[in-house]
């Protein structure tokens, strides 16, 4: 594998809207990132409203699973907590990170 650029998962909230502009930053200074693949919170509505709630509940399981798999590929995760906010699928997200000896950067401290 080329180790020459380091890849980074992002995490954060998507009702967070600055997905996009972190990617950018990082890209640029020499990242491949791993991004979320819809945003629940904050658009792709389309995708949610008609799921039922067992349809839903087992789409949410699924891309949760697949976020950690995305953290597996990763050498570290970037986690994108405007105002200090970490819910609780992100603080999984950390905690699964750090379990498995990925080093985990902040947008804010």
């Amino acid at each position: 594998m080329n180790n020459k650029y380091p890849v980074i998962t992002l995490c954060g909230s998507t009702r967070l809207k600055k997905f996009m502009d972190v990617q950018k930053q990082l890209t640029l200074e020499g990242n491949i990132v791993i991004s979320v693949g819809l945003f629940g919170h904050s658009g792709d509505s389309e995708v949610w409203e008609n799921m039922d709630e067992g349809a839903l509940t087992k789409t949410k399981e699924m891309l949760d699973d697949m976020h950690k798999r995305k953290i597996d590929m990763a050498d570290s995760i970037y986690v994108i907590n405007v105002g200090g906010y970490i819910g609780d699928s992100t603080r999984s997200e950390i905690d699964y990170a750090i379990r498995h000896g990925k080093k985990v950067r902040y947008l804010e401290d």
